[in-house]
């Protein structure tokens, strides 16, 4: 080196402009070369020179990366990589004081000793190194630098509170993976960036936060050295990290290092702790701002001078102590551990027999364990190497496809493509030393495109798992201040900028789960701004749609199609609801006029439509007096009223004012008055709705399914809750009021002091076993008594005559077997669900009093007449019994004979006396009769006398009258018989 060459150390905190100053200074000679600590920071400032430069003329030699152009004047390189001998015109060694570093430092000290440019060598780095360096290095001069920029100390905060523009800084990788994932979710995203990750990851990490799409940075304290990046603000996540030998605290200066970062050029930056890093000490904080240090005093150092004649020398050179006072001999690396490790295989010492071979041995032992793997492992495949090398000069080509090929997979999570990256980083150091492949330049780009390709896959992953990109692109539109395009289409998703972000419910917008947190908040903000014009055009598309498409739920929502859109809310009258629609604020109150005004169309015109019965009961003058009365009653209870409540008001009404209420079509029944027409099922859902909104109800009972006769009766159900859905409870099942009152006109056909027997007509209505059909019975007051007979064998079989449910004669119907019954289960109405008014057509039609009805007991209790009891065979059988079973022996039926409880539970209401009462009565007389001339006397109110009603006598004959439970029945006749056509002939002549 020339006597006149300059030695500087150009010495200061970060953000000094120091590596900035070296390029300048580099460039202004022929030929230089510098050394940077990181492979990552190395990439930076090739890519800097080349764009001074161009590529023609500047090399970049790292561990795993060497572009050497033919004409190279500059030389990036990492310190380990420095090739020596070159005869530079400048050489310059960055982050000088890390050779005080346990692991590196001797390397570094290497260089500080011994490696110097032609005409100028530069050292770079803390002002701590200042005491060694003028020892080490004879004629140096020292240029300090300040810091363009004020750092401060902000203290510990949340990661929730993390201002934007942050760097969080872990010690590990699952401590960087995990705060990355919390800023994901509070934050909408954080690049990740480590020491790990090969430069094309790490540059399209950096990309991501340098151009804004995320404004946090979750980094190792690889980001200490030299990155330089638009940090305003670094936080420590924790204040110890484990040095690869032992969990240790953080240095002052090593936190100035990394929490220099924060700031750039003449804008000022901060640090400080996050999550359970706690408080960094006052001193601490006091010399991390102020840049001063306690200097270092020793230098980690291991000799150069190798002797290669045996493994022994050689490790006896490496573990050489050093004879200055201010070098220390450094802690054995990775390299020499190998060594040593290799050195105790036979096969190895056996090859390593010549100066050549311990050089090549040592040249193998220097590959970095890039994969992190056990220390046996590293050196397993490192002793495969050195065999391939020795015996060959190379490493095999097929050796090395597979290899290659094993790894070249992008398929995998974040730790799979890091794993194999890692891998591939040693093959690519490999295939990048002089000699030892064969086809070098095949090899490097072969390794060079599996790597490139996991970064790319790696920086894939990465992004998908910390970074919300439509948050952040929404973030980036916003700080911009442009106007954002949303789109919805037909399915509701929303689209902002081409991003998912939510969905359109009616006229809501419901963000998608992924955001949270804050940025959540802008996100929302961002999206219902860019959606004002399309709830206006929605608004407009709802208004025209027709009745149809809107509909009401059960709880009081009001639906268009399957998206909600309103809900119902309590008026001042049962059937004039108000309407509250569901419309986001940012639409506007003309969106939500608009929407509430066609909501309440709609509810209006459907309870006119499904109550028009019950309105036109209410707009009708011509009612007067009680009956108007007992109109409004009628209509405040939605159309339906348990008897037994209005009693009284009944016994008021004469016949005028019923028949006047009859015109609406209000029934009379004996248990309950009602409107058929509104037991329908569209009716009795709004009846339950309007019913439940106008009482204030915070849950509304819903409505029982459509076509059902009977339902069961859950005790902690109000019955008024049965009675507006058209039910009343009745023992274990509750049964529909207009099939009840259909039981009611055949219960008054029986003889209930007597006792009588359910016949397939009463097991028909309700669709019940027997057993049911007892326990109904018992419900509505009745007492049953359970009995057992003997059934007839199939030969013995007789059939008997019954009467229809109308009264006609002449019809023949089995007689009804309880067993079969019994296996039968309550079904549904075996009329349609939609006619429940159907009830009224039990009863003929000349056995309908004036008024158009039946005749109605109103009174349950038996009748006090001594009615006749026809006799009913001892044993009976159905017709068709197989032959086998009549045969095999006697068997036993199941009955129950009915009689009225005399007020039981669930009394129906009871008859009122008067004129009223003696018609009534005496057309339940006729009813039971069967027809018109067989009339008998009905229990009777209190003004009403005993006697049987106006029935005319049957055929013009006058005598005494029968009383019996039913008609009596012939046995048909068996059209096998040799007599039958004989018979048959003579009853077609009478």
């Amino acid at each position: 080196m020339p006597e006149r060459a300059r030695i500087a150390a150009v010495l200061g905190p970060t953000n000094t402009g120091k590596t900035h100053y070296a390029i300048e200074r580099m460039l202004g000679h022929r030929t230089g070369m510098i050394g940077l600590p990181l492979r990552l920071l190395a990439r930076e400032v090739y890519d800097k020179v080349v764009a001074a430069r161009g590529p023609s003329v500047v090399a970049l030699v790292t561990g795993e990366e060497r572009i050497v152009p033919p004409r190279a004047q500059y030389w990036v390189c990492t310190v380990e990589a420095m090739p020596e001998g070159m005869g530079c015109d400048f050489v310059a060694i960055d982050e000088i004081q890390l050779c005080a570093d346990p692991e590196r430092g001797h390397v570094f000290t290497d260089r500080l000793l011994r490696m110097r440019g032609l005409h100028e060598t530069l050292f770079l780095g803390a002002d701590t190194m200042r005491g060694p360096i003028s020892q080490l290095v004879k004629g140096v001069e020292f240029i300090r630098r300040e810091r363009m920029s004020q750092l401060s100390y902000l203290g510990s905060k949340k990661i929730s509170r993390m201002p934007p523009r942050s760097a969080i800084v872990g010690f590990s990788v699952d401590n960087v993976y995990a705060i990355a994932e919390l800023i994901r979710r509070t934050k909408g995203g954080a690049a990740v960036v480590m020491g790990a990750l090969s430069p094309r990851t790490r540059n399209a990490q950096v990309e991501l936060y340098q151009n804004g799409d995320v404004d946090f940075l979750v980094a190792t304290d690889a980001i200490g050295m030299g990155l330089n990046l638009d940090i305003d603000h670094v936080a420590f996540s924790s204040l110890t990290k484990f040095d690869g030998r032992r969990m240790r605290e953080l240095q002052p200066n090593e936190l100035a290092q990394i929490a220099g970062r924060a700031g750039r050029g003449m804008k000022s930056g901060t640090f400080g702790t996050t999550g359970d890093a706690g408080q960094i000490p006052d001193d601490w904080v006091d010399a991390i701002t102020s840049h001063s240090f306690t200097p270092i005093r020793k230098l980690n150092w291991r000799n150069h001078e190798l002797r290669f004649g045996t493994v022994d020398h050689l490790v006896g050179s490496l573990e050489k102590s050093p004879d200055d006072e201010w070098l220390m001999k450094a802690r054995e690396a990775d390299d020499l551990q190998v060594l040593k490790s290799l050195s105790g295989e036979a096969e190895v010492m056996a090859r390593a027999s010549s100066p050549a071979s311990v050089k090549l041995l040592w040249d193998v032992c220097r590959v970095p364990d890039f994969r992190g793997i056990s220390h046996a492992e590293h050196a397993g495949l490192l002793q495969v190497i050195f065999k391939h090398l020795h015996e060959r000069g190379s490493i095999p080509m097929d050796f090395m496809a597979r290899q290659v090929k094993r790894i070249d997979r992008t398929d995998g999570d974040i730790d799979t493509l890091s794993k194999r990256l890692a891998f591939i980083r040693t093959w690519t150091y490999v295939a990048q030393r002089k000699g030892w492949v064969d086809d070098e330049s095949h090899w490097r780009g072969a390794t060079r495109a599996v790597e490139d390709a996991l970064s790319d896959a790696l920086h894939e992953r990465l992004t998908q798992r910390f970074v919300d990109r439509r948050t952040s692109v929404l973030l980036r539109r916003l700080k911009q201040k442009e106007a954002l395009l949303a789109e919805v289409n037909d399915k509701g998703e929303v689209t902002v900028e081409g991003e998912f972000v939510g969905r359109l419910e009616g006229f809501r917008f419901r963000q998608d789960a992924g955001a949270t947190g804050q940025e959540a908040k802008t996100l929302k903000q961002a999206s219902l701004q860019a959606l004002a014009p399309q709830f206006h055009l929605r608004a407009d598309r709802f208004y025209n749609a027709p009745d149809t498409e809107i509909d009401f739920t059960e709880q009081g929502g009001l639906m268009w199609g399957e998206q909600a859109v309103g809900k119902l809310a309590r008026g001042d009258d049962p059937l004039k609801p108000r309407v509250t629609a569901f419309v986001d604020e940012i639409a506007g109150p003309d969106v939500v006029q608009k929407v509430e005004r066609r909501l309440q169309h709609f509810i209006d015109r459907k309870i006119a439509a499904l109550f028009e019965p019950l309105l036109n009961l209410s707009h009708d003058e011509a009612l007067t007096g009680l009956a108007r009365g007992f109109a409004f009653r009628m209509v405040e209870s939605l159309g339906i009223l348990p008897r037994g409540q209005v009693a009284d008001e009944v016994k008021q009404l004469d016949q005028d004012a019923r028949g006047a209420l009859r015109k609406h079509g209000l029934r009379f029944g004996q248990y309950t008055i009602f409107m058929p027409l509104l037991l329908k099922p569209a009716p009795t859902r709004l009846r339950l709705v309007l019913w439940s909104l106008h009482a204030g109800l915070e849950t509304f009972p819903e409505a029982p399914p459509p076509g059902l006769v009977t339902v069961p009766n859950i005790r902690d159900v109000p019955a008024q809750h049965y009675a507006l859905a058209g039910y009343r409870p009745a023992g274990e099942r509750a049964i529909r009021i207009d099939m009840l009152e259909r039981l009611a006109d055949l219960l008054r056909a029986q003889d209930s002091r007597g006792g009588f027997e359910a016949n397939p007509d009463m097991l028909s209505i309700t669709g019940m076993t027997l057993e049911q059909f007892s326990d109904l019975m018992g419900g509505l007051g009745y007492k049953a008594e359970k009995g057992e007979r003997t059934k007839v064998r199939a030969a013995d079989a007789v059939v008997t005559e019954t009467s229809d449910p109308s009264g006609e004669p002449g019809e023949t119907q089995p007689v009804f077997d309880a067993a079969q019954e019994e296996v039968a289960t309550p079904g549904a109405d075996p009329m349609a669900a939609e006619t429940p008014a159907a009830a009224d057509e039990v009863v003929p039609a000349d056995a309908l009093d004036d008024e158009g009805f039946a005749p109605v007991n109103e009174d349950p209790q038996p009748s006090e007449v001594d009615d006749g009891i026809a006799e009913t065979p001892e044993e009976e059988i159905l017709p068709g019994t197989a032959p086998d079973e009549a045969l095999s022996g006697p068997e036993t039926e199941v009955f129950y004979t009915f009689t009225w409880g005399g007020g039981n539970r669930q009394r129906g209401p009871r008859r009122e006396g008067g004129r009223d009462g003696n018609r009534e009565g005496g057309r339940d007389g006729q009813k039971a009769g069967g027809n018109r001339g067989k009339g008998r006397g009905a229990p009777q109110g209190k003004g009403g006398p005993r006697k049987g009603g106006k029935g005319k006598p049957g055929g013009g004959e006058k005598g005494p009258k029968t009383y019996e439970s039913r008609p009596r029945k012939e046995q048909k006749i068996d059209p096998d018989n040799p007599f039958a056509a004989a018979l048959m002939g003579l009853k077609n002549k009478d």
